[in-house]
């Protein structure tokens, strides 16, 4: 079965990527293909390299990261979300100017296009809500 996901919480303010990653971690085992996970509203923030999880506690970022280079699960992030979050790759610091770019290189700023495209794409459609 192909399976695209929707994270819609921040890491670590919900439980929305910690369980989407589980959710995800669970269906490759059991044989089933990942298409792509969809970051939208505050779960864009998965995508922010600079940030550094506490000692006791899980690092999602380097989980999701972890899950798109060992599986070829692509990681996309909505650029208007991204954008109002600081969330930026080289490409959106260039185009607005700004000093640094905030994005692990594993994840892709996209836009709902392939939101659109992920749906029609996978047998099922998984949405973890904030």
């Amino acid at each position: 079965m192909v399976i695209s996901i929707a994270v819609h919480g921040a890491p670590y303010a919900s439980a929305s990527s910690r369980t989407a990653l589980r959710f995800a971690e669970s269906a490759l085992r059991l044989g089933h293909r990942i298409h792509r996970v969809f970051f939208y509203h505050d779960g864009v923030l998965a995508a922010a390299g600079q940030g550094v999880a506490p000692q006791d506690e899980e690092d999602l970022h380097a989980g999701w990261v972890r899950l798109g280079e060992s599986h070829g699960v692509e990681l996309a992030v909505c650029i208007a979300n991204a954008l109002k979050r600081g969330v930026l790759d080289e490409a959106e610091r260039d185009r607005y100017e700004k000093e640094a770019v905030t994005a692990h290189p594993a994840f892709a700023i996209v836009g709902l296009g392939q939101l659109i495209e992920a749906m029609t794409a996978s047998d099922r459609f998984v949405t973890f809500a904030a």
